[in-house]
């Protein structure tokens, strides 16, 4: 499968690159946890990366082209039946794409891999608000968050921790809704919530939405993709705004990857990116019922 997927992108003309695995820089999202480490001579911790994406725009800003690359990257507090602290990722960028091609492009990808081992039917695309409706029986951008808590008592789920609104449609789309995914075909979940934009783009409308999408197979969730966002200033106060609420919910503070914003003020070439889990597709093809089936060494063992 990993030379299938090289044979692809090769035949695509995507370049296959390389990023550092430490950074003197981590992630903002409140949803992710870095791995630090310390190396002699240095002051400060460096941080296992947990995607190789900041790096790779900044290859994309130094005119790099279409790029991809398969590597290990590392999550801290991430290990269960979907899980591992470390893991393989496919994560690749497209010049000129918006998030409609990418899917395209990425059903092609997993249509090549799995073929041998699978049939497909071409995937569904549902919006974020129609999924949620579809499996959650809630409007995601008007249900309160009293109404989003109901409809998870609803399906059994009783969380007495204090969520926000983000939090609270987090679990019902990682407990409820994902699940019910992607059961007789592949199916794109696109145009999430503008607060759930990260680094894509808004879509504007009477209701802004996010250019994102994420891929999901068997009710599991395998790629995380946007038509990237290119403002650095928009970009700076999204960091800015995750920070202040890993600081509410008493989470760690790392440092904001300064390399990256000034390569987005440098000016990045409008593309697209996905993210991919290559364990979770191995998974796939064999009809594995947890990822440590299609792992040869997990954290247990490794």
């Amino acid at each position: 499968m990993l030379a299938d997927a090289r044979e692809f992108f090769a035949r695509h003309g995507v370049l296959e690159v390389e990023t550092p695995i430490l950074s003197a820089a981590a992630v903002s999202d409140p949803q992710i946890e870095s791995l630090a480490t310390h190396i002699a001579g240095l002051t400060a911790p460096v941080y296992l990366c947990t995607s190789p994406e900041y790096a790779m725009k900044r290859l994309l800003a130094a005119g790099s082209g279409d790029i991809y690359q398969i590597c290990k990257v590392f999550r801290d507090g991430e290990r269960g039946r979907w899980h591992n602290p470390e893991f393989t990722l496919i994560e690749w960028y497209r010049l000129g794409f918006d998030d409609a091609a990418l899917m395209r492009e990425v059903e092609a990808l997993i249509g090549c891999l799995l073929s041998p081992y699978r049939r497909l039917g071409p995937a569904e695309r549902l919006s974020y608000s129609a999924a949620m409706r579809l499996h959650a029986g809630v409007d995601a951008h008007d249900a309160s968050e009293r109404e989003l808590l109901e409809a998870a008592r609803r399906h059994g789920i009783e969380c007495d921790a204090d969520l926000d609104r983000d939090a609270t449609l987090d679990l019902l789309m990682g407990l409820v809704v994902g699940p019910r995914l992607g059961v007789d075909r592949p199916c794109f979940v696109c145009e999430y919530p503008a607060s759930q934009a990260a680094l894509a783009r808004l879509k504007p409308g009477p209701v802004p939405v996010a250019a994102r999408f994420e891929l999901y197979i068997d009710g599991v969730e395998l790629a995380n993709g946007f038509h990237e966002l290119i403002d650095g200033e928009v970009q700076r106060a999204r960091f800015e705004q995750e920070l202040t609420l890993r600081r509410i919910r008493g989470q760690v503070q790392p440092p904001l990857d300064e390399r990256l914003l000034a390569a987005l003020e440098a000016g990045l070439p409008d593309c697209a990116g996905v993210a991919l889990g290559f364990d979770r597709l191995v998974a796939m093809a064999l009809r594995a019922p947890r990822l440590a089936d299609a792992m040869a060494f997990t954290i247990d063992n490794a």
